[in-house]
């Protein structure tokens, strides 16, 4: 029976080979890693990925396709909303078969609902010390802002949330016509691998201080972070006579650890 995609679900299906083989190489399993795949579908991703693991665990909240996707013996489903899955708890209890040592890191990949990437992104930052690496299919322009350079027009909060803690890049561009139905926008394969020595920070006071600093985009953060910042007595020197995204990541760091 045809599975219609459902809107709600921000679902659009790989059809390409073509892309689908290029995404597989770029992931580049091997058999014995514990793979964790972010909404399977159509198992467009999952069938040549588990040819080459020989395992694989799925996450799928669409219940008709996780029913399906259950009567694939190689496959454990995990039939949730990703935002609710606790990666910590998965690292420790690997799909028989797709790791050996319950100590190797998560590879995590998936074709991300667009409606929901971003705080996807932010979930599985709560993990990130369980994970060697992540590829993820996205928005074009998404992916732009997560990998942009300071001074430029994509750089953003999610920009400065990602490149604390990850080595970003764009590994492959996607075109609308290789998905079914098509989505209205362009997209691209981003590869994200965490840093072996991030810096040591209060993540949640990051969090808050990033997101002042971006909260009124075209003035200067003498109104908003200078302000947060009088707010906690803070003593040091920064300068406030900058817009958010004029300052490098590693001053938004080297700033909260003063704080």
């Amino acid at each position: 029976m045809q599975h219609i995609a459902r809107k709600r679900f921000g679902q659009h299906f790989l059809s390409d080979g073509g892309i689908i083989d290029a995404i597989v190489d770029a992931i580049a399993p091997v058999p014995g890693q514990h793979v964790v795949e972010i909404g399977p579908g159509l198992a467009a991703l999952t069938q040549p990925l588990t040819e080459r693991l020989g395992a694989l665990t799925v996450i799928e909240l669409d219940r008709d396709l996780a029913q399906r996707l259950r009567a694939h013996p190689q496959l454990r489903v995990i039939e949730s909303d990703v935002l609710r899955v606790d990666f910590g708890q998965l690292a420790s209890q690997p799909w028989p078969g797709d790791a050996a040592d319950t100590a190797q890191k998560m590879r995590i990949v998936g074709n991300l609902p667009y409606n929901i990437s971003t705080p996807i992104l932010f979930h599985l930052l709560k993990s990130v010390g369980l994970v060697q690496d992540q590829h993820f299919m996205l928005q074009k322009e998404v992916i732009d802002r997560m990998v942009a350079a300071p001074d430029t027009s994509d750089f953003s909060r999610l920009s400065v949330m990602l490149q604390w803690r990850y080595a970003m890049e764009d590994v492959l561009f996607v075109p609308p016509q290789s998905f079914d139905p098509p989505p209205r926008v362009d997209s691209a394969v981003v590869r994200m691998v965490p840093l072996e020595a991030p810096p040591v920070i209060d993540v949640a006071l990051f969090s808050e201080l990033v997101q002042v600093a971006f909260s009124q985009r075209r003035k200067l953060i003498r109104h908003t972070l200078g302000r947060w910042l009088e707010a906690r007595n803070f003593g040091g020197s920064f300068d406030l006579q900058r817009r958010a995204q004029e300052i490098p990541v590693a001053e938004f760091v080297a700033l909260v650890q003063q704080l």
